[in-house]
């Protein structure tokens, strides 16, 4: 398992840190008070264990990594200003996924987002990310524009997604962080060619 440092904060004024089940509190208020993400993508707010499913739910069955981070960023009060779920080697060693990645609502339009998402990136890849992976709901256009514009390209869709009251289309995206072309990731993640199937 990695013993890798938590990334640096690119912004002044916040810093990193590992959230773990005692911050499931401070998770749980962060999620309710920034409701947009879940409002997009499960048609309600957060739910009331959201904080604890994401920090101590699982992998699907076969899935393989080497470790699954909560990486939160905090202001000089300790408060919960983004986090970030990121799994590390996920399938195939050398990719790493985004599960989750929520910055607070004050911070729309700053650029932090951006800066914060590149700080991970960084990290990631100083420590063997090869391609960075992510699911995005089809329709959320804020963050279909966002990973857009951060270079993540689709590699498929997988259709009837439950998530809380809807059932989403999800685009699966990758990010060669290494100059590796599409057909490599692929040969690598089999699961994300462009088929039928229907989980993510």
């Amino acid at each position: 398992m990695p013993t890798t440092p938590l990334p640096s904060s690119p912004i002044p004024g916040l810093r990193t840190v590992e959230i773990t089940s005692a911050d499931e509190p401070v998770l749980q208020c962060f999620f309710d008070a920034n409701p947009q993400y879940f409002l997009a993508v499960q048609g309600q707010p957060a739910a009331a264990d959201e904080a604890h499913e994401e920090i101590h739910g699982e992998l699907p069955p076969g899935w393989r990594c080497t470790k699954k981070w909560l990486v939160g960023c905090v202001d000089a009060q300790g408060s919960l200003q983004a986090m970030a779920n990121v799994v590390s080697d996920l399938l195939a060693p050398g990719v790493w996924h985004i599960g989750l990645f929520i910055v607070a609502t004050a911070r729309f339009g700053t650029g932090d987002a951006q800066a914060l998402y590149r700080g991970l990136e960084t990290w990631a890849s100083a420590e063997g990310a090869n391609w960075m992976r992510l699911g995005v709901v089809q329709g959320n256009v804020r963050a279909e524009r966002f990973w857009e514009a951060l270079g993540f390209v689709q590699t498929r869709t997988r259709s009837g997604v439950e998530m809380g009251k809807l059932t989403n289309t999800l685009r699966v995206m990758v990010k060669p962080l290494a100059g590796g072309t599409l057909e490599q990731y692929l040969s690598l993640v089999e699961r994300d060619r462009p088929g039928p199937q229907s989980t993510p």
